[in-house]
């Protein structure tokens, strides 16, 4: 990818500065790297263990011998978080970073192997998980376009302890929403939480098979010795920390699971995994495992959360239920935002597939947006399929549109181009006859589209041609009209 190249959607203004170059690490033994996200797992430990001072031990006893509650100089500061906002509170959006890195001892110690926001919206108590792939390209002044993993380990080149914040200027660019903390775990900081939590119980999806899972500490041994077999069935699995690190470092799985957005999905089921034991009370009951977790995490974990901070996000949202998290992962798959290739030194990149970083800015600023669960359950009930043709030249209104039809429970087959660009009125036409009616009556408001039930004849040459999926319900031509009056697109509640 050529360096010169102007992706919009970028803020000049904010773009990372770093003054002096650091060695290329991103194709160096990459198996080595922390591949999972444990940060959310020590932002709970804080809140929890926090809240559990102030309501059972005042500050004495076993809580004083902690090494991060030494920390705090005054508990009765914590207070604060009664009468102070967080950061993001006035905007109803709170976005937190996350971020894992190998640590010391490890190729690349500062390199991010993952990014993940989290974000948690105060008002309906909903929390949304974005995950940013490391091959993200993004400008970083002075460097031309280097992947986004590495921003970390340049800004901790320069300056000792500056990475979290850079890091966090980079995603805000990228997803073109403020990032109000961070928290960053290094390797050794995750398998030694798990473990004294006793492990966790996670759910696996599909069968993991993969024949070429790097043997921690023999990277550089004899061949044969380098890769073993790790397999992991599917279904409710006990792992400890190192079968749970396997679980999310795994990269070269057979089948629907050897990609890093499979594992990017993982991370995030170790996440809500690791805060689901976290919270139980089991652990709630043993404060020795409390002090054995907050004193590994002292070494391993750095944050620019504050202590009263990190006690209002518990008293927030310590009761957030499953079936309100929204994950999200950025990914290069046909209905996806990015688009795989290569640099111009060979290496593999993921780019904006609009060219810029405007259709991810506009998943990333409408994530919590969903429809009304009436108006969803009828498309899904009907089992609405809708191909999305862009009739403009506005780059993105398909994708765009896509996103929101998604959110209302419409299968997109595909995101196009028509063949004509000078659409001034979208329309709908409709390969059911009227067999699908609540759900086009719904498509029809959503975009305010005209209904066709007569397919004009280049659309039936591109059906017959194969240039059309396979018998969508609906096919939606996007006019001027789309990107003119957004009222029904851009904001689905209504």
């Amino acid at each position: 990818m050529s360096e010169q190249k102007d992706f919009k959607g970028f803020r000049k203004k904010e773009v990372v500065k770093f003054s002096s170059p650091v060695r290329e690490q991103e194709e160096i033994k990459s198996s080595k790297s922390l591949a999972y996200f444990i940060i959310f797992i020590a932002v709970a430990l804080a809140i929890f263990s926090t809240k559990f001072i102030i309501s059972s031990q005042g500050g004495d006893g076993w809580v004083s011998k902690i090494p991060v509650i030494g920390q705090i100089s005054e508990l009765k500061n914590l207070a604060e978080s009664a009468t102070k906002s967080l950061k993001g509170e006035d905007r109803d959006r709170i976005n937190i970073l996350l971020l894992g890195i190998g640590g010391q001892g490890h190729d690349g110690p500062y390199l991010t192997d993952t990014m993940m926001v989290v974000s948690l919206q105060p008002s309906t108590k909903k929390v949304a998980m974005i995950s940013v792939p490391r091959d993200l390209t993004v400008p970083i002044e002075g460097m031309g376009w280097k992947k986004i993993n590495s921003v970390d380990a340049y800004a901790e080149m320069k300056n000792t302890g500056s990475g979290g914040l850079a890091a966090s200027q980079t995603v805000s660019d990228v997803l073109g929403i403020p990032i109000d903390y961070y928290v960053r775990v290094d390797f050794q900081g995750f398998i030694k939480i798990i473990d004294d939590l006793g492990g966790v119980s996670v759910y696996v999806d599909n069968t993991l098979d993969d024949y070429s899972y790097p043997v921690l500490g023999n990277e550089d041994g004899p061949w044969a010795s380098r890769y073993e077999h790790l397999h992991i069935d599917k279904g409710w699995q006990e792992m400890d920390g190192s079968l749970a690190l396997k679980y999310a470092r795994s990269r070269h799985a057979l089948g629907i699971e050897g990609s890093d957005f499979a594992r990017a999905k993982r991370q995030q089921k170790i996440i809500e995994a690791v805060k689901d034991k976290l919270l139980s009370m089991n652990t709630i009951l043993h404060p020795t495992i409390l002090t054995n977790v907050l004193g590994d995490l002292s070494s391993h974990i750095s944050t620019n959360l504050q202590p009263w901070e990190v006690v209002r996000l518990w008293s927030m949202f310590k009761d957030v239920k499953k079936e309100d998290i929204i994950n999200k992962v950025l990914d290069d798959s046909p209905d996806g935002l990015l688009v795989a290739g290569r640099g111009e030194d060979g290496a593999y990149i993921l780019t904006p597939k609009s060219g810029d970083f405007s259709e991810i800015q506009y998943m990333a600023n409408n994530v919590f947006t969903q429809a009304p669960r009436d108006e969803k359950s009828q498309i899904t009930a009907e089992k609405a399929s809708v191909e999305i043709r862009n009739g403009t030249w506005v780059n993105g209104l398909a994708q765009r549109v896509a996103l929101d039809l998604e959110q209302y429970g419409f299968t997109v087959t595909a995101v196009a181009n028509a063949d004509e660009k000078d659409f001034q009125k979208s329309v709908i036409y409709d390969l059911t006859y009227g067999a699908k009616a609540q759900s086009l009556e719904i498509l029809k408001n959503k975009t305010g589209a005209n209904v066709s039930f007569n397919l004009p004849q280049w659309l039936i040459n591109d059906i017959k041609n194969g240039n059309s999926t396979d018998k969508p319900d609906f096919i939606l031509i996007l006019g001027q009209d789309a990107d003119q009056n957004q009222s029904g697109i851009n904001n689905p509640i209504q």
